[in-house]
């Protein structure tokens, strides 16, 4: 009889451990949304486009960070956190900046490096490690970013060493000058330009980790998928080991989407050997 109740009392114990566990493992994550937080001081312009949002999981640390760069050639376009990339246990973080003609497109990649500076300066308050900051963007956004991480200057100028960037991931993004770039010197979308104004101007063997990712060359918006080949292919005979690319088959310039898995992954991938 007192093996049976020991029996039944071990069994009870266990299903009541089993249980806990269970509604601790289906405990969802709460996540915040933080919207509209300036980034800079100035004009009313400035305060009306120099904002981002911070979308972060509740009551954790050590956190990856994504910062993301809309697309819409430097002359449009709006924040926004990407669907794929919510409740994935990462922090992301959406910026807003000025356009062209308002502003040069100098100046554009300036406020992207004020906004890159906000984040290393806040980011630990939402439980994100300065050491995993990956950046990315789609299209406009993605040339942002490979600005910011292959020419130095721009970082540097807020006080950042863009070897501190845990990983660039660019979509779609520019390796030649932006077409935007080459409007404002003049010179039409169609002629193909390299100079400081371009990612493949700043070709190196030291830089963060660069995943390129591109829609099919067949489909793609004219020759994007080109341009970042080029950029693999020069990186790769400058001694440079950190670089990769893809090619997603079967889906033009508008590639966000079925990017997200890749670039999710490598945030992973990368974070781990933090």
């Amino acid at each position: 009889m007192k093996h049976l109740l020991l029996s039944i009392a071990l069994f009870i114990a266990s299903f009541q451990l089993l249980n806990a566990q269970s509604k601790i493992t289906n405990q969802k994550t709460s996540y915040t949304f933080e919207q509209n937080i300036p980034y800079q001081k100035g004009d009313e312009y400035i305060l009306e486009r120099c904002v981002l949002d911070v979308y972060s999981p509740e009551s954790k640390e050590d956190l990856p960070v994504l910062i993301y760069f809309h697309g819409g050639g430097l002359k449009r376009g709006n924040k926004y956190i990407p669907e794929y990339l919510k409740e994935k246990g990462i922090i992301v973080v959406a910026v807003n900046y000025r356009f062209f003609p308002e502003v040069s497109v100098k100046e554009i990649i300036g406020d992207a490096a004020i906004s890159v500076k906000w984040v290393y300066d806040h980011i630990t308050k939402y439980g994100g490690n300065p050491n995993k900051i990956f950046l990315s963007g789609h299209s406009a956004g993605g040339y942002i970013i490979s600005m910011l991480g292959l020419d130095a200057s721009y970082l540097m100028s807020v006080g950042l060493d863009p070897n501190q960037i845990a990983g660039l991931i660019p979509l779609s993004g520019h390796t030649i000058t932006h077409m935007t770039a080459r409007e404002e010197m003049g010179i039409g979308p169609l002629q193909p330009i390299i100079d400081q104004m371009a990612p493949l101007f700043h070709v190196k063997e030291n830089t963060p980790p660069y995943i390129m990712i591109t829609g099919d060359r067949e489909l793609e918006l004219l020759g994007r998928y080109e341009e970042n080949a080029y950029m693999h292919r020069m990186m790769k005979l400058s001694s440079n080991k950190k670089t990769e690319l893809y090619e997603l088959q079967g889906y033009g310039h508008m590639m966000v989407y079925p990017a997200l898995p890749i670039l999710l992954e490598k945030i992973k991938e990368i974070s781990a050997l933090k």
